[in-house]
């Protein structure tokens, strides 16, 4: 890997090796603290972050590297300065970058014109590191990741159901989507997904029921009815919308019964799961979050050739 923007050009060897790393990490992490020393990381943001920006900063810090952070709004990015010449300066001042921003073509743009590695911290279409991190908390609780089933209720056209396909195809996870036709998942992304699938051996299966979505899952998975890119006044008409997709304890009773509940963060209790639902013995978010810290570092070595 040069840069990391998405999971397309991943296949499963790459994945498992991150996720194998990760965990190494995890389980030794004052073996690495040296490996970055003298290694600086420019973080980039155009959108909030609490878990992002932490656990890449954290990451950088306790590999003995260092991280800038800057704030899109307080820099000339793409309006007064181009974003190419932005790639090329950051470039000649850091060894790794890290961006967080709206549209696709933008780190695309900044990956193409950027001698250093890049890696994408979201975008409105893909978030690579939490699906990445996603997949080590799976192996954690379920031992294995090949042959179990993820379903997904809720918008079908964010960065996480598009990168849940690819993640779940790529290393043989059979994945469920629920979601209302009018927020089907992109289908270049899902096309791409199929094509993994038949790989791996995987299946995929795109439906507007819930309960079909869920049955026999050994994972269910919501995220945010309001991403940010999401204007604040549709938010009654996409609660209306997505209320059947919402993972209550009726809901989850349709999947295995030892089944976990993930989300990436942030939550709403009563949107798009239920408190007892996110609160109870099922979940596994925290854990999510915490993997955050050890997948970022497993990516930053990774990309600079550092791994041990």
């Amino acid at each position: 890997m040069r840069h990391l923007l998405s999971l397309t050009g991943l296949d499963s060897g790459d994945i498992l090796d991150l996720v194998s790393l990760a965990a190494k990490i995890k389980n030794n992490a004052k073996k690495y603290d040296d490996t970055l020393k003298n290694k600086t990381m420019l973080m980039i943001f155009e959108k909030p972050s609490l878990r992002t920006r932490v656990s890449f900063e954290v990451a950088m810090t306790q590999m003995g590297g260092h991280a800038i952070y800057l704030d899109a709004k307080d820099s000339p990015l793409g309006e007064k300065e181009t974003i190419a010449d932005t790639a090329k300066v950051s470039s000649r001042y850091c060894d790794i970058i890290m961006a967080r921003l709206y549209k696709q073509e933008n780190m695309e743009e900044l990956a193409k014109n950027s001698s250093v590695p890049v890696i994408n911290g979201l975008t409105d279409e893909f978030h690579p590191c939490q699906i990445l991190s996603d997949l080590l908390t799976i192996k954690e609780k379920k031992g294995k990741l090949k042959g179990l089933k993820l379903a997904f209720v809720g918008d079908g056209n964010n960065n996480i159901t598009h990168e849940l396909l690819l993640g779940c195809s790529t290393v043989g996870i059979d994945i469920s989507v629920g979601c209302p036709e009018s927020l089907m998942p992109q289908k270049w992304i899902a096309d791409i997904a199929v094509k993994k699938a038949k790989i791996s051996g995987s299946k995929i299966k795109i439906t507007q029921n819930a309960k079909d979505a869920v049955k026999d899952a050994d994972i269910v998975y919501a995220d945010s009815w309001m991403s940010y890119h999401i204007p604040k006044e549709e938010k009654e008409k996409r609660i209306k919308l997505l209320n059947p997709f919402q993972v209550n304890k009726d809901l989850i009773k349709n999947a295995k019964k030892d089944a976990i509940f993930m989300n990436c963060l942030p939550a709403m209790r009563g949107m798009e799961q239920t408190a007892d639902v996110i609160d109870g013995h099922q979940s596994v978010v925290f854990d999510q979050a915490e993997n955050r810290l050890h997948m970022q570092k497993a990516i930053i070595l990774k990309l600079l050739k550092e791994e041990k």
